[in-house]
């Protein structure tokens, strides 16, 4: 045989065996089987009278949770907004109108407002026990038309800051400064403008987490729970794929008692001064602040960094490792490896995954997850216990890391996916619901009209001690 003949046909071998190769891990991706150590739980369908129908389509809106009325067990808040963009990819509606709450049993615990859209994203809801009662409030946004005022999307001068009764839905307080109502949309595209998002800190240092942090596009904007303005801070990057985080995160990064805020490319003191300011990477789109070194650092998924409180980089992986970071998430998520772990969706809205160790301080695997819509959701989840590697959440699945494996939860109906809405697929909250101190899985749909709550076999309701919320539930870090 010719030597160009042999060429080629070594050539079509080996095209060939990696075609198998990929057909092989894509049928992984797509036909894993359902976990046999997951129970749904409950499957609460949202009450007809808190539903609302769309353009002939008939759901619910996006999902809060919390404990509203000090009873010990988790409730639900739904809410629909309006004022979206009129086409694209931010359709739905940015501020807040309607809210209905209801318990575990699906029984209506009250409303407020009417009518609504689809969120165009995750949006300016959080509920959180802002008085140490131990029940929760509903701390929104809320749109108040006024007839001399001509609004749209891209512009908050007809909306107000509450913090309502988490018992009736109530107006406790409400709110209209200047700090919110002159905010107009800056950045070319809007991104960044419908990633609005209200988060709970502690800015004061007081006994638990009494303040709050609005994300308004390019400003941000500190509250106490008074709704005094306690800072104010505007970011000079504001152009799609070059502004910080679409969703901010606070912690304690210096261990004085009081929360610093993240935004990848700065991060802000308790007063609001920058302690640092540097244009990290493009698409810095996910951020936390939580251990890694033995020490709170902030991350920053633009090109994959860990900085310190000054600004110096521990870990700066670089745009060939990462050139789209997507989504960062910190938990043990292997016990072969000493320490927390980082896994981050590197390459943008695809399944492209590297697992980045804290001992060592360098990636340590890469592999796909399965697909979901848009590419976005992964959540760790202590499923087994905090003594224990956490599983990931994605997509529908849970995946053991350390192995790549993952499996379908047991009876979760496919999402709406894009076919209704682009935030149509299965946002998470972890947190313990209903049994012992292993997380449960909080999942909807924000197209559809149920919440499946799943937890980890076996189910001992005995051990349960009530729901407690902690960061990850009333920060909840939803992604679109």
């Amino acid at each position: 045989m010719p030597w160009i003949a042999r060429v080629a046909l070594i050539t079509l071998l080996f095209a060939k065996s990696l075609s198998a190769a990929d057909n092989q891990d894509k049928a992984h991706l797509t036909n894993a089987s359902e976990r046999d150590d997951a129970l749904l739980f409950r499957k609460i369908a949202i009450p007809e009278q808190l539903l609302t129908t769309v353009n002939g389509h008939t759901f619910g809106g996006d999902i809060r949770i919390g404990d509203l009325n000090g009873d010990g067990s988790c409730d639900f808040v739904v809410y629909r907004c309006n004022h979206g963009a009129p086409r694209g990819a931010h359709m739905g509606g940015l501020k807040p109108t309607f809210l209905g709450a209801f318990d575990l049993d699906g029984k209506v615990l009250w409303q407020q407002g009417s009518a609504g859209n689809q969120p165009s994203r995750p949006m300016s809801v959080a509920l959180h026990d802002m008085h140490g009662d131990a029940a929760a409030e509903v701390i929104c946004f809320w749109h108040r038309p006024q007839p001399s005022l001509k609004t749209d999307w891209q512009s908050l001068a007809d909306v107000a800051i509450q913090i309502r009764d988490g018992r009736t839905g109530k107006v406790l307080r409400e709110a209209s400064p200047p700090a919110i109502t002159t905010r107009r949309r800056k950045d070319p595209v809007g991104a960044n403008w419908v990633h609005q998002r209200l988060l709970i800190a502690n800015f004061r240092g007081t006994p638990t987490p009494r303040d709050i942090v609005a994300k308004l596009g390019d400003t941000y904007v500190a509250f106490d729970e008074h709704l005094n303005v306690l800072w104010t801070f505007t970011t000079k990057w504001i152009k799609y794929s070059q502004c910080p985080a679409y969703i901010p995160s606070v912690g304690d990064l210096d261990g004085d008692g009081r929360d610093e805020l993240n935004a990848g490319y700065f991060v802000l003191n308790h007063n609001g001064k920058p302690l640092w300011q540097e244009k990290l990477g493009s698409n810095m789109d996910s951020v936390t602040i939580t251990d890694w070194d033995g020490k709170p650092r902030a991350f920053c998924s633009g090109y994959g960094h860990v900085m310190d409180i000054e600004g110096n980089a521990i870990l700066a992986l670089g745009k060939e490792d990462v050139p789209h970071g997507q989504e960062v998430r910190v938990a043990n998520l292997r016990d072969d490896l000493p320490g927390p772990e980082m896994i981050i969706r590197n390459n943008g809205h695809k399944e492209d995954v590297l697992i980045v160790s804290s001992a060592s301080n360098s990636v340590v695997d890469r592999f796909k997850i399965n697909w979901s819509p848009t590419n976005v959701g992964m959540e760790p989840v202590y499923w087994n216990g905090r003594d224990r590697a956490a599983l990931l959440y994605n997509g529908g699945w849970l995946w053991d890391v350390a192995t790549r494996s993952g499996r379908r939860l047991p009876e979760l109906p496919p999402p709406n996916g894009g076919e209704v809405h682009r935030m149509g697929f299965y946002h998470a909250i972890p947190a313990n619901i209903c049994g012992d101190q292993r997380e449960d899985l909080v999942l909807w749909d924000p197209t559809a009209q149920h919440i499946h709550i799943y937890t980890p076999k076996p189910l001992t309701i005995s051990a349960y001690t009530g729901y407690v919320a902690e960061p990850r539930q009333y920060n909840p870090r939803l992604m679109d």
